[in-house]
């Protein structure tokens, strides 16, 4: 059994798999302060919350944009199980040539997303992330990273719009009933929303154009839920892309 984690900004995905088949997946906040022992005490409660044990884990890997974070989790594995993790890095077997101006800025949550759709899904691809940042992957016909776009998340612009006005209230992420808000909450969720939602459309409009073919459209991250059903276009939700990623690096690479 081995274990991934991807470490974000706002969150961490923990999960296992064996072989091909995907155990389980937790989401947790990425706490900067928490110590090693802190982490996998964490780690342990989720193993046991699925009926599973540590003495099983037999590998693990971490993909992550959080450095901070990054050796402290690290290490609260191998206190766990003795496992030595992996860590994603531009030296690793990815399988996936990346033509970015330098591949190196390339973040490891976007090269496990990739990997994972490329396995998974029929190219040309657009991947849609949709995390801390929405972040847009573009994979070409032959399966190159050609590059993206990167988009402030959905909880970043709402908290900009609350902390900067004088009377906009900090809100939950929920659809309006309506898309013509008719009070001053009902008008900041269908503002976000729906807007999210159509740039969302024009960047694959816009993409797609670019490229002069029709792609392959998959969402992930834990704010696709929300959006996608809004959206025009047939946009694929893969909950587990970024962990079916890390599982096929994982096998690259022992």
């Amino acid at each position: 059994m081995i274990l991934a984690v991807d470490i974000g900004n706002s969150n961490i995905v923990l999960g296992c798999f064996d072989e091909k088949e995907i155990l389980f997946e937790d989401r947790l906040s990425t706490d900067r302060d928490s110590t090693v022992l802190e982490y996998a005490v964490i780690i342990k409660t989720s193993l046991e919350m699925h009926h599973l044990e540590y003495e099983q884990i037999t590998g693990a890997i971490i993909s992550s944009v959080v450095p901070s974070v990054t050796e402290n989790v690290q290490q609260a594995i191998f206190r766990l199980t003795g496992r030595q993790a992996m860590v994603v890095s531009s030296g690793m077997k990815t399988g996936l040539n990346i033509l970015l101006d330098d591949p190196k800025q390339l973040g490891s949550d976007r090269v496990a997303d990739a990997v994972g759709a490329i396995g998974e899904y029929p190219c040309p691809l657009i991947i849609v992330d949709m995390g801390t940042a929405t972040t847009i992957s573009v994979i070409d016909g032959k399966k190159n990273f050609m590059g993206g776009m990167i988009i402030p998340g959905l909880q970043v612009s709402l908290d900009s719009l609350a902390n900067r006005t004088s009377q906009l209230p900090h809100i939950s992420l929920e659809a309006p009933k309506k898309v013509i808000g008719t009070n001053t909450v009902d008008c900041m969720k269908s503002g976000i929303i729906y807007s999210t939602a159509g740039s969302i459309d024009g960047a694959i409009e816009r993409i797609e154009e670019e490229l002069g073919e029709t792609c392959t459209v998959v969402s992930t991250g834990g704010h696709a839920r929300k959006i996608i059903p809004y959206c025009h276009h047939e946009i694929l939700i893969d909950p587990h892309l970024l962990l079916k990623g890390l599982m096929t690096i994982y096998n690259k690479n022992v």
